[in-house]
């Protein structure tokens, strides 16, 4: 009988490695640059040609091999990071599997020459298909020269893949830049076709980012520096002002390692959730630190792609730290940190439920309003006005600007504890809809539509924060058809459902029985809206999925129950609005990321009239 399993020469096994871990010439710059950082490299030079696929050089300072282990390195799995497989869970080298160097030179003519610092001479190795052709000895300064040739000349089936040399030169420039990133300390310059995309010095990171992203960016980045125990983040996020329609800028690293991780990205964009666009991505770079232990890194040759022992762990960690930024809306100029709130007991009994009742009517009722009237304070003054929504008036002529009598213009209680709304000098009112401030030598221009809603979504929250959700049963129970992961799930966080108001009950087998549901969705569609925020739970964490869901809810509610069109307010309406604002997180933006305000320059009116 014939023999069908046989051992696979090994060339053909180094040609199937090449096409897990070279996907492009920009992946072939990426392991050798990792190399370089690994070997202690300052200073990492990148020279391609053709877009990579004619040549790829790759020069560092660091402190290069000796002949033997010059050799050992173009053998499959041979690494001076690993010993043991201990070793495997506390990995904190950017390389270890020992694929990356064999499998380019079974795919391409390379050449490597190296030399040890305390070597007098270096070593030179032609390797050409997998195959070495020559070893000598050769003159050269510390470090190592990597230069790989005809990239994919032997598998002409991968040659065809290759996209043209501006598309390959583009992903090369991303590759740089990201590592460069990773790490201002080192010096990077690439060149293609001997012209420069790119050269940085060693600098901070903020320079560094600033860089790579533009020179104008530097002012609309923001540092977070976050130590939440299991996972520490650090790094800058960017405002509003300075986002992009593509996620190319997310620059994100777990232990230093830069990774495409949908758990790390989801966290970031929900906590700019309400505050960009959708559609638009934040320029970020954050350096996420966990212990080895609880990363595998071990997952792809590539390295992109991560696992994380406590995945909802990490995500909150991550988001949290960028919401403590944003939270402030510290692009708003000269904003203050808001003076916090004087302590109060918890409010309790009868008091308590008067409270959230007239906090409700005043919510969903606000557009009848005809003028605005403070509720009686049960409690400390700061606390009764801490997110009053703005109600709507009578409405008058459009295209008009109403300009309201300074004598009557609000005077702080105390100037000490004014935020940048609060002390914005109200001019007056324009079609009804925008509320005109002066600062300084600033026109401020606030979306009273925008400003509102956020003040209303946030107190929405708030009552959810502090027990406020009401509950409403169907008045027919609704069954609902589970897997069983789903069941488990649902069984996992019931006190969490039964907290924001919905009451699943055993129906038998896999299917529950939906009896209640929160008031405020009692008009959705129940049945989806359980299963969406079960898929969520079972993806990502307990926090982040309620969060997402309520948010979508808390936002629409929001915006249909505050004032929308043409609506003139009072003075007092308007100061106590922007007295809101300045109690109300992510203040600079609406719900949906829409922004509250505008500025205009003096100098900017000044061209317009020609008196500059």
């Amino acid at each position: 009988m014939s023999q069908r399993i046989a051992i696979l020469p090994e060339i053909l096994t180094n040609k199937i490695a090449a096409g897990e871990v070279v996907e492009r010439p920009a992946s072939v710059i990426k392991e050798l640059i990792e190399n370089a950082l690994d070997a202690g490299a300052t200073a990492i030079s990148v020279e391609i040609a053709a877009g990579g696929r004619r040549r790829i050089q790759v020069t560092d300072n660091g402190h290069g091999m000796s002949r033997e282990d010059a050799l050992l390195s173009l053998e499959r799995h041979a690494t001076s990071k690993i010993r043991t497989d201990s070793d495997l869970e506390s990995i904190l080298t950017l390389g270890f599997r020992g694929e990356a160097l064999p499998s380019i030179a079974s795919v391409s003519r390379l050449r490597l020459t190296t030399r040890e610092a305390g070597s007098p001479e270096g070593s030179e190795l032609i390797v050409e298909g997998g195959k070495i052709k020559d070893v000598k000895a050769c003159g050269m300064a510390p470090g190592t020269v990597i230069s790989v040739e005809h990239l994919f000349f032997n598998t002409p089936a991968r040659l065809k893949f290759m996209k043209s040399a501006e598309t390959e030169i583009g992903h090369v420039g991303d590759v740089v830049a990201r590592m460069a990133v990773s790490r201002p300390d080192v010096t990077f310059s690439c060149t293609s076709d001997g012209r420069e995309l790119l050269r940085v010095q060693r600098s901070d990171l903020q320079r560094r980012l600033a860089h790579v992203v533009g020179k104008e960016s530097a002012s609309h980045l923001y540092r977070i520096d976050s130590d939440g125990g299991q996972a520490s983040v650090s790094g800058f996020v960017s405002g509003p002002a300075l986002v992009r329609s593509g996620m190319q800028t997310m620059f994100t690293y777990i232990n230093g390692r830069f990774v495409r991780d949908k758990v790390v990205q989801h966290a970031i964009m929900q906590a700019y959730r309400g505050v960009i666009d959708k559609g638009r991505y934040p320029v970020v770079a954050l350096f996420i630190q966990l212990p080895p232990g609880e990363v595998d890194v071990n997952v792809h040759p590539t390295k992109h792609e991560v696992r994380f022992r406590q995945q909802s762990v990490v995500h909150d960690a991550i988001q949290a730290a960028v919401e403590d930024v944003l939270r402030g809306s510290p692009w708003l100029a000269g904003k203050p940190a808001p003076a916090p709130a004087p302590a109060a007991a918890a409010p309790t009994g009868q008091a308590y439920r008067e409270r959230i009742a007239a906090a409700a009517q005043a919510s969903l009722n606000i557009n009848t309003a005809s003028s605005y009237t403070r509720p009686a304070a049960r409690y400390p003054e700061s606390s009764a006005r801490s997110a009053a929504p703005v109600p709507a008036t009578p409405s008058t002529p459009a295209e008009q600007v109403t300009v309201h009598d300074p004598s009557v213009a609000f005077q702080p209680e105390e100037p000490a504890r004014r935020g940048y709304f609060s002390s914005l000098a109200i001019i007056g009112q324009f079609h009804g809809e925008y509320i005109l401030c002066q600062a300084g030598a600033e026109l401020v221009i606030i979306d009273q539509h925008a400003a509102s809603e956020r003040v209303a979504y946030q107190r929405l929250k708030q009552q959810h924060l502090t027990g406020a959700i009401e509950s409403q049963r169907l008045l027919f129970s609704e069954t609902l058809e589970l897997s069983f992961g789903e069941v488990a799930v649902a069984k996992r966080f019931h006190n969490e459902l039964t907290g924001i108001g919905f009451e699943l009950e055993p129906f038998g087998g896999n299917t529950l029985m939906i009896t209640a549901v929160p008031r405020l969705a009692v008009e959705h569609d129940a049945i989806r809206l359980v299963r969406d925020i079960l898929a969520d739970l079972s993806r990502i964490g307990a926090s982040a999925a309620f969060q997402d869901r309520l948010d979508d809810l808390f936002a629409r509610i929001a915006c249909h129950s505050v004032v929308r069109g043409v609506h003139p307010l009072e003075t007092r309406q308007m100061t106590e609005l922007l007295r809101s604002m300045d109690e109300t997180d992510f203040a600079a933006s609406c719900p949906h990321g829409r922004p509250v305000s505008h500025v205009i320059q003096l100098a900017d009116l000044e061209r317009i009239f020609k008196r500059t």
